[in-house]
């Protein structure tokens, strides 16, 4: 029997083949992880779907694999499909989806129609629930979605493919007519070794992910960065006072939750930098939440995975929980799901040093926090002594189109004032 790549996510059609955790000869169980398969930022485990002895090892590390694609093959195997008609019936109707999807592209020409007969009022496809929070959120009826999987179900990049017929309607009508059509650069190839000598590495699906991604947010987004200094002298204080207490209920009070406590406060009295732009419906959606990412510094690049509810967590277990969340960031364990939701992200560089710099904003966030190393500096009090204090060098980048510079000073002087008067409160146990 063969063991196929299954369907992990909506998605999710590909992957690259991190490690592979089994060999030939050996007995496995059905649900048992055989490969650890990398797709954009997440690594997932993939189970066998039977038991059986593993005859042989179909896929390579570093190769990039597809849906229905042959993992292993099993001898004895039960529990799973049988590879009888059935299933070759299915492999066949697989084989034939490249066809099907190469009609989707054609008909998503500029000519096509917006909507699906039926009409707003129509029958509603079926869509996973995540699917259907995506669509709610951005005001799109799923009755005018096609869907391009079995049954015409609806996923993700069906409702990005609607979208996108939606933006060339809406310049066709003249829309964007004045404005710029978007920048496009072709590839170029340069032979460097001319120069000099060079060693050449393949870019990792990870670091080709997150270089879209920067491209896009870079380009997409009006970015304008705010630059301010925190007298940490009172945190420093509690550190010292409550680090002990901490450290016997397993945490490392470390700046960090102290940080994302005080950006709480402030994103509550400011609602516009934890929001989002929908673009398809043009509203602006003022988050009731706060699920703040944490850029983790990985050897294998940047992920962000998601503390959720911060509102609602002390500050020992933000301590606790953020820890956890660097050991998984690290260990490449975070799952997609634990880097989506975010509403607002803090990329913070102190442990490694540096001070001041310009994060791009994750988007669809509305802004991003940035925070440099602490370092002593000569302050004037307000009594006109000059003394040595802490300084926290924060930078807080933003989206012009729905912050002003107004917003953004207002914005940072009172995260600077809530990391200088935070409240003791708030740290004991």
């Amino acid at each position: 029997m063969d063991v196929r790549l299954p369907k992990i996510g909506d998605s999710a059609d590909s992957g690259t083949v991190v490690s592979i955790l089994v060999k030939a000869g050996d007995a496995i169980t059905a649900g048992q992880t055989i490969i650890e398969l990398e797709q954009e930022k997440a690594v997932a485990p993939i189970p066998s779907s039977a038991a059986g002895t593993v005859a042989e090892i179909r896929v390579r590390e570093g190769e990039k694999i597809s849906v229905g694609a042959v993992i292993l093959t099993l001898t004895g195997a039960s529990g799973g499909a049988s590879p009888a008609p059935a299933a070759a019936a299915k492999a066949g109707a697989s084989a034939a989806r490249p066809a099907r999807r190469a009609q989707i592209v054609e008909d998503d020409e500029d000519d096509a129609p917006l909507a699906v007969d039926a009409g707003e009022d129509g029958p509603i496809p079926a869509a996973s629930p995540y699917v259907r929070k995506v669509a709610r959120e951005m005001g799109i009826p799923l009755s005018r979605v096609t869907g391009s999987e079995s049954g015409g179900r609806v996923v993700l990049t069906d409702l990005a493919r609607y979208v996108s017929r939606l933006e060339r309607a809406v310049a066709r009508a003249g829309r964007y007519a004045d404005e710029p059509k978007g920048l496009s650069f072709a590839p170029v190839s340069t032979d460097f070794s001319v120069f000099g000598p060079v060693v050449s590495e393949p870019l990792t699906e990870l670091r080709k992910v997150i270089a879209a991604r920067m491209v896009e947010n870079s380009v997409s987004l009006p970015h304008v960065t705010q630059f301010d200094d925190a007298d940490l002298s009172h945190i420093e204080a509690l550190r010292k006072q409550y680090k002990a207490a901490y450290e016997k209920a397993g945490a490392r009070l470390t700046p960090t939750p102290f940080i994302i406590k005080a950006l709480v406060s402030a994103l509550k009295r400011h609602p516009r930098f934890n929001s989002s732009v929908n673009e398809v419906a043009q509203t602006l959606v003022l988050k009731q939440y706060y699920h703040i990412g944490i850029a983790v510094d990985t050897d294998a690049g940047l992920l962000v995975p998601v503390l959720r509810d911060a509102d609602k967590k002390s500050l020992l277990q933000i301590a606790q929980e953020l820890a956890a969340i660097a050991e998984k960031a690290r260990d490449r364990k975070v799952g997609a799901d634990d880097m989506k939701g975010g509403t607002f992200t803090i990329s913070n560089q102190g442990a490694i040093g540096g001070g001041h710099f310009t994060p791009i904003i994750n988007k669809p966030e509305s802004a991003i926090l940035g925070i440099g190393k602490t370092q002593l500096k000569p302050v004037v009090t307000a009594d006109g002594k000059i003394e040595a204090r802490p300084m926290m060098p924060i930078t807080v980048s933003y989206d012009h189109r729905i912050i002003d510079g107004g917003s953004a000073a207002r914005f940072t002087v009172d995260l600077v004032k809530a990391l200088q008067e935070f409240t003791e409160s708030d740290v004991k146990l």
